[in-house]
C-alpha cells in the first residue's frame, strides 16, 4: 500500500518544517505549504487523505479553506488546530465538518495519533504509525471556561451535535454546579433553533404534584386553585429548547408521560381532553447515574435510551484543577463588572489556596466564594481573609494576610522544575523521548510536566 499523503499548512516555517518532517519520519507521503490558498491550488493534483491545517494565518482561514474543501472534496479528513484561546472556532469546526481539532503547542504524539485515528477509518495508514497521550488544554465560549482535556471533549460534542442539526436527543451527566444549563445553553445556541426561546426548569425544584401542570399547563378548573388556564413550559419553549435539569429525580409516572411527548410529539394540558402538538426539543441532565437507577427500576430504561442518543459527561472541578486559575480571573472580573467596580488583582498566594479546595460544590460554589470575595475586598488586590482563608492557614502556605506571596519552598521548586524542563525540551529540539532520558524519568511523566506547566514543544 502506497502511503497515505498529508498536506500540512502553516505560515510559521519552523512548526511546518517540524510537522513535515516527524510526518514524514513516521511513513507518511507530505506535502508542507505556507497557505491555505497554496494548498487549494495543489489538492487536486496531490490527493491526500487528510489535510492538517492551523485555522489563524494571512489572507485565507483554516475555517475558510474547510469550507471550501468540504464542497470540493467531502470526503477529505481535515484537522485544524489553533494557538488562540477562542474555542468557539473548535466548535465552528466540528459543526462544519472538520474530522478534529487540536491545539497550539503542538504535542506531536497527539497529533499522530489524530491523523492515526481520522486515517483509519479510510484504511490509510503507515505501519509505523501509533497512538500518543491526551489532547491539550483550551478556553471556551458560551460562558463556558476551560482549558482542561476533558473540556475539550465536552466543546468538540457541543459542536458535533451542531453538525447533526442541533435536534441530537442529549443527556448531560455532572454534579450538581458543574455548569450543565450553560452546556445545554451553547447546544442552543449553536443549533438552528438559536432564534427561538430557551426554557430551563430544574424538576428537582418542582414538586411532584405539581412539575406536570409545569411542563405541560392546565385549563381551568383542573384542581383545586386552577382559576384560570396556564401555559406549560413545553409552550413557552415551542420551537425552541427546554432544558430539565435533574431528569434523574422524577418518579416513574411523570417519566411515562415524558416518554409519549417524546415519542409522539403531543402532550395534554392537565385536565384538558384535547392534544397539544409539541415542536420542542428536550435536553436532559442529572447528577445521577441513570443506568443504576434502570437497573434499579426506578427510572424507565426506555426514557432513558430516548434521552441518551448522546451523553456529555461533565467533570466536577477536583478533576480539572488546572483551570482554576482561568475561571477565578473569569469570575472576579464578571462579579467587578456587575458590582460597577475594577477588577481587584488577583495574587498568586490567593490563587493557590483556592486550588488547593476540593469544591465539593464545583464551579457554583467557586463563583459564590469570588463574588463575596470581591465585594468584601478593600484595596486593589483580593486577600486570603477575602476568600475565607484564616491568618493560620496563611502562614502555612506562606502567604500573609494581605494576600502577598512569601513565594513557599514549593513554589520555588516549581519554578526551577518549570525552568529546567523547558531548557531540555529546548536543548533536545523537542524530542521527547531524547528529553524524558535526559531528566531520568519516562515518557508519560514528562507529558504530565508539559501539561501541568503549559510548557512549549519545539
Amino acid at each position: 500500500m502506497k502511503p497515505a499523503r498529508v498536506i500540512v499548512i502553516d505560515d510559521e516555517p519552523a512548526l511546518r518544517n517540524t510537522l513535515e518532517s516527524h510526518l514524514t519520519e513516521i511513513g507518511y507521503d507530505v506535502l508542507a505549504v505556507e497557505s491555505a490558498t497554496a494548498a487549494l491550488n495543489r489538492v487536486e493534483g496531490f490527493g491526500p487523505d487528510l489535510v492538517l491545517s492551523d485555522v489563524m494565518m494571512p489572507g485565507m482561514s483554516g475555517l475558510e479553506l474547510l469550507s471550501h474543501l468540504r464542497r470540493l472534496t467531502p470526503d477529505l479528513e481535515v484537522v485544524l488546530f489553533t494557538g488562540g484561546s477562542n474555542v468557539q472556532n473548535v466548535i465552528d469546526a466540528i459543526q462544519m465538518g472538520a474530522s478534529d481539532f487540536l491545539t497550539k503547542p503542538l504535542c506531536l504524539e497527539e497529533t499522530e495519533e489524530v491523523i492515526h485515528r481520522c486515517l483509519r477509518r479510510k484504511n490509510r495508514l503507515p505501519d509505523e504509525a501509533e497512538p500518543g497521550p491526551g489532547a491539550p488544554p483550551l478556553e471556551t465560549a458560551h460562558g463556558l471556561v476551560g482549558r482542561h482535556p476533558k473540556m475539550i471533549n465536552v466543546y468538540k460534542a457541543i459542536g458535533s451535535v451542531a453538525r447533526a442539526g442541533g435536534d441530537t436527543a442529549v443527556l448531560i451527566r455532572g454534579e450538581t454546579g458543574t455548569g450543565k444549563e450553560l452546556i445545554a445553553r451553547a447546544l442552543h445556541e449553536t443549533s438552528s433553533r438559536a432564534d427561538e426561546p430557551f426554557v430551563a426548569v430544574n424538576c428537582a425544584a418542582v414538586p411532584e404534584a405539581l412539575l406536570e401542570s409545569e411542563l405541560f399547563g392546565h385549563v381551568r378548573g383542573a384542581f383545586t386553585g386552577a382559576t384560570m388556564d396556564r401555559r406549560g413550559k413545553f409552550d413557552a419553549a415551542a420551537g425552541g429548547t427546554l432544558f430539565l435539569d435533574e431528569i434523574g429525580d422524577t418518579t416513574p409516572a411523570f417519566q411515562a408521560k415524558l416518554l409519549r411527548v417524546l415519542q409522539e410529539r403531543e402532550f395534554y394540558a392537565v385536565g384538558s381532553d384535547k392534544p397539544s402538538r409539541s415542536a420542542t426539543t428536550v435536553v436532559a441532565a442529572t447528577h445521577r447515574h441513570l443506568q443504576e437507577m434502570v437497573e434499579e427500576g426506578t427510572f424507565r430504561e426506555d426514557l432513558y435510551y430516548r434521552l441518551q442518543v448522546l451523553e456529555i459527561d461533565v467533570p466536577p472541578l477536583r478533576e480539572r484543577r488546572s483551570d482554576i486559575p482561568l475561571l477565578v480571573r473569569h469570575l472576579v472580573a464578571r462579579a467587578a463588572s456587575d458590582a460597577g467596580m475594577p477588577p481587584p488583582a488577583i495574587p498568586s498566594g490567593v490563587v493557590d489556596a483556592l486550588m488547593e479546595r476540593d469544591w465539593p460544590g464545583n464551579v457554583r460554589e467557586l463563583e459564590n466564594v469570588v463574588r463575596r470575595a470581591v465585594v468584601m475586598s478593600r484595596g486593589g488586590a483580593l486577600t486570603l481573609e477575602d476568600i475565607g482563608c484564616s491568618g493560620e492557614r496563611a502562614g502555612k502556605d506562606g502567604v500573609d494576610p494581605s494576600g502577598r506571596s512569601a513565594r513557599s519552598l514549593s513554589e520555588i521548586r516549581s519554578s526551577v522544575e518549570r525552568h529546567h524542563v523547558q531548557q531540555v525540551i529546548q536543548q533536545t529540539g523537542g524530542n521527547k523521548s531524547e528529553a524524558a532520558r535526559m531528566l531520568q524519568i519516562s515518557r508519560p511523566t514528562l507529558n504530565r510536566l508539559i501539561r501541568d506547566h503549559q510548557l512549549v514543544v519545539p
